[in-house]
């Protein structure tokens, strides 16, 4: 009898850990809780995600919901020749083995856009065909480190995806993370459903195609990409409120937009990736999700 009464308790404790890893009630809750109509659904034991496609202020939208079992793992990275060009994403996503959904993700410097931050060393050319951000990680290998540069961006660790705002590189890379990515200072968004965007930056009242990601927990992300086939896209503040009027995210970020705007998809059990939103820019990385 003790040793049953041991073996019980075991289970209960045990419990929460296993819940955790579930999709979370906003995943489970997609069909009901549709923005229009849902045209791409994969189904597997550690990967699911559905794509809606709707009209966003008479924009063509998607909303992306995606559950991870392992986040650590599962979210992947690929990026075009370090210092030495750009492509399109779907060049670069076919890097990832397995990918079955893709976006596009940094910011990035090149003769086209050579603008950086003030407080970056050197001119931009020493930048060009790299992101943005003081770090750049990429497949665990750091691939830059402005020290005494703030980090803003988004970084990879054992606990799924993290935003920082004006973070201490240090503090950054205690964590391990295996991926970066990033792209203007001012592109943190919401944290916990709260506006943090500047409020003098002219840049997020402009209206373009967007890509931005919210975290819900460690598990479950959401992406709202943005077109501009209708009109003139939509601007940041407009993406931010969106979210919170529809999400309760512990942070949204802006990954790059315009034309570097990119959704792809794989069904299960199929090899090619399909597009569904795409810019038509070669960009420098793209984020991708595997089983």
């Amino acid at each position: 009898m003790r040793r049953l009464i041991c073996l019980v308790l075991c289970l209960m404790l045990a419990a929460p850990a296993v819940l955790a890893e579930e999709p979370a009630s906003f995943f489970e809750d997609a069909e009901a809780q549709k923005f229009g109509k849902i045209t791409r659904t994969y189904d597997s034991p550690t990967l699911k995600y559905t794509v809606d496609k709707f009209l966003l202020d008479r924009e063509l939208a998607y909303i992306t919901r995606i559950w991870v079992k392992e986040p650590g793992r599962q979210i992947r990275k690929a990026t075009s020749a370090w210092q030495k060009n750009v492509k399109k994403p779907e060049t670069i996503a076919k890097k990832i083995e397995g990918v079955a959904l893709a976006v596009n993700g940094s910011g990035f410097v090149s003769p086209l856009y050579p603008w950086i931050p003030e407080d970056y060393p050197g001119k931009g050319k020493d930048y060009y065909y790299t992101p943005l951000g003081s770090i750049t990680v990429t497949d665990g290998e750091v691939l830059r480190n402005l020290e005494g540069v703030a980090y803003y961006g988004l970084a990879l660790d054992e606990d799924g995806l993290q935003m920082y705002v004006d973070a201490d590189n240090g503090e950054v890379l205690a964590t391990n993370p295996v991926q970066t990515w990033s792209f203007y200072v001012g592109c943190p968004t919401l944290r916990n459903n709260e506006d943090i965007l500047p409020a003098e930056w002219e840049f997020a009242d402009h209206h373009a195609s967007r890509t931005m990601i919210g975290r819900i927990d460690r598990n479950n992300y959401v992406i709202l990409t943005v077109t501009k086939e209708r009109g003139k896209g939509i601007s940041l503040r407009r993406g931010a409120a969106f979210f919170q009027e529809h999400f309760n995210t512990e942070w949204v970020y802006n990954l790059d937009g315009g034309n570097s705007i990119a959704l792809l998809s794989r069904k299960r059990g199929k090899k090619k990736l399909v597009t569904i939103a795409l810019g038509g820019a070669s960009i420098v990385d793209v984020m991708g999700f595997i089983e």
